[in-house]
């Protein structure tokens, strides 16, 4: 019996890759680096905002310790300043999630985004109760694929691996997924396409957000 859905942030739920190359290339445009194509964040973004900042400056072949520092810190206090510019949820989103809190399911989020950008963002684009509990990034828990930080939301949500489909659109969530032990659903409409998501263990992929409440109805009968 499906109790609850554990839902990726970025990718999944909102669109913010308009908003995270926006932050990451001004933050690379600070320190006279080259920009890269917003499209590309699509393979780069995924493992934290560290891993970011790190592939993106190897993407321009410029790493260094001293440079990773100042274009990090430069990322995070820009996109800290104001999480919400030009992030929006995908279309069907919201209504999704309201469908899921009239049938009595949990929704909640964990992401790999630094934790008070995930929650200010959810804040912002979600209207209040729909997301049960939000979970970003934070020092001491290791980021997804490790499982640590699911199972620390689930606690809150108070419902157990068996009982949750996790939903997210990268090769990362669909191996969290699997270390939970959950069902795992995979959507087309995020950064990565559905033979990543298969690959990776996907249960299911999804092209359109209603298609989770299928999925649901189809468990739970």
């Amino acid at each position: 019996m499906i109790k609850a859905c554990l839902f990726d942030l970025d990718g999944t739920l909102l669109d913010t890759l308009t908003t995270i190359s926006y932050y990451a290339n001004l933050a690379l445009a600070k320190y006279g680096i080259e920009p890269i194509d917003k499209e590309r964040y699509k393979y780069l973004v995924g493992d934290g905002a560290k891993i970011l900042i790190e592939r993106m400056l190897k993407e321009r072949d410029c790493f260094s310790a001293e440079l990773y520092e100042k274009v990090y810190g430069f990322y995070n206090e820009s996109y800290d300043a104001n999480p919400t510019y030009l992030t929006e949820p995908y279309p069907g989103i919201t209504d999704m999630l309201c469908e899921l809190k009239k049938r009595g399911i949990t929704a909640g989020v964990i992401s790999n985004k630094p934790d008070y950008a995930a929650r200010s963002v959810c804040t912002a684009k979600f209207p209040e109760g729909l997301l049960h509990t939000v979970r970003g990034q934070v020092e001491g828990v290791r980021i997804k694929p490790d499982p640590q930080g699911a199972y620390m939301t689930l606690d809150t949500m108070n419902v157990k691996s068996d009982e949750i489909i996790y939903v997210g659109d990268t090769g990362v969530d669909m191996v969290t997924g699997k270390n939970l032990g959950a069902y795992t659903v995979g959507v087309q409409w995020g950064f990565r396409d559905s033979a990543e998501l298969m690959e990776n263990g996907a249960d299911e992929v999804i092209s359109e957000p209603h298609e989770l409440i299928k999925i649901i109805n189809k468990i739970n009968i």
